[in-house]
């Protein structure tokens, strides 16, 4: 097995665990953590934890995570574990696009976020799930994955939370400022806890590029002196977080997608758009990228990495979203590429995104999930010979 191959970090959850999952999403008369208004679950999520590490195991995997089979979707479940959020059942859920590129796809409508006091990242539900994890890997590295504070201002901003009658927070900035307290918070108790890995996830990127159609900022009469302004804070306010932790000696990672939901997505974009921005400048210690289809345009977008030595690139060059195992000659093809711009030592393989970014999961079955697992596996200890 090689330690070239990685994977983002949510697995398929396994049905007696979704059955659970499935009456949580319904729910509206809850507050998270959810788990102790259904007997049972709290035992259930273990055993299926211990289940799929021992699986990863297996399977070669080096850095482990427990699935994220205790989320319900990859980055609400941190919010819902602030102080100071409550969820609701909203009026529609997130719109993605299907699998034609052009109608749309709804999401599950348990996404309401609403701000009900100022928040706070300490006693996060995420540090017993951390704690856990590390007791059943026997010394293993694992890594932590939570939304990166840029995506969360992003979607509490464009809420109604920020201004209005009775509002915790009167502006973005008060906001933004709030948000980073509460991520020092948390990550300052995962280092005590023992964290070494910390992964910030990431999907708004992308609307910063004037090759997206999708964006709510391509296209005429759009004010591009604000839409850089946006992007300067949502790079300066992950930033803040990343050398925060790297004090804390943590390795900060992140991955960025455009969107993982029932194997569909929510928009393109190119990275060559947005390299001098979000790649450039984003101190991360290593970059989990979807290059899965031509959606990411160019590899030369990597050039600017040349100014980065100590950055490390995943390439996601495999697809969680479908069911078929992946063309090895294509991989090959773009790893020989990509190699000839930053140099092989510091590449590795993986999927585009997790296999399942919420409970539903996507649209293939757990033997064909780990068949393409063995697949990645495979083609890096081909292509690295380690």
């Amino acid at each position: 097995m090689s330690k070239r191959f990685q994977t983002v970090g949510s697995l398929l959850r396994p049905a007696e665990l979704l059955s659970y999952k499935n009456e949580i999403e319904r729910r509206g008369d809850i507050t998270y953590p959810f788990y102790d208004d259904f007997e049972g679950y709290r035992q259930c999520e273990f055993e299926a934890t211990k289940s799929v590490v021992a699986k990863q195991i297996q399977h070669g995997l080096e850095i482990l995570t427990d699935g994220e089979f205790s989320k319900a979707l990859w980055h609400l479940d941190f919010v819902w574990g602030l102080d100071g959020i409550s969820r609701y059942i909203a009026e529609h859920g997130y719109f993605f696009r299907d699998k034609d590129e052009t109608a749309k796809y709804e999401t599950r409508r348990d996404i309401g976020l609403r701000i009900t006091g100022e928040l706070s990242g300490k006693s996060h539900h995420f540090i017993k799930v951390f704690q856990r994890l590390s007791a059943i890997v026997g010394g293993r590295p694992v890594k932590l994955c939570v939304p990166s504070p840029s995506h969360i201002f992003g979607e509490l901003s464009w809420s109604d939370n920020i201004g209005g009658k009775g509002s915790v927070y009167a502006t973005a900035r008060e906001l933004k400022d709030g948000l980073a307290r509460a991520y020092k918070e948390f990550v300052t108790e995962y280092a005590g806890a023992g964290g070494k890995i910390l992964q910030f996830d990431d999907c708004l990127w992308e609307i910063f590029a004037d090759d997206n159609p999708n964006s709510p900022y391509t296209g005429e009469n759009i004010n591009q002196e604000a839409v850089e302004a946006l992007a300067d804070e949502f790079i300066g306010l992950n930033n803040e977080l990343i050398d925060f932790g790297r004090r804390l000696k943590l390795k900060m990672w992140t991955h960025n997608c455009r969107g993982n939901y029932s194997s569909r997505n929510m928009g393109g974009g190119s990275y060559i758009k947005i390299a001098e921005s979000f790649l450039k400048r984003l101190k991360y210690d290593r970059f989990f990228l979807e290059w899965d289809d031509e959606r990411a345009g160019s590899l030369d977008a990597l050039k600017v990495f040349a100014d980065k030595p100590e950055a490390e690139i995943v390439l996601g060059l495999l697809s969680s979203k479908t069911n078929a195992l992946d063309d090895e000659g294509r991989v090959i093809t773009l790893l020989d590429a990509a190699s000839g711009i930053i140099g092989k030592e510091r590449l590795f393989l993986s999927h585009q995104c997790g296999f399942a970014s919420c409970d539903g999961g996507n649209e293939l079955t757990e033997a064909e999930q780990w068949a393409k697992i063995d697949q990645g596996q495979r083609i890096a200890a081909q292509y690295w010979g380690e």
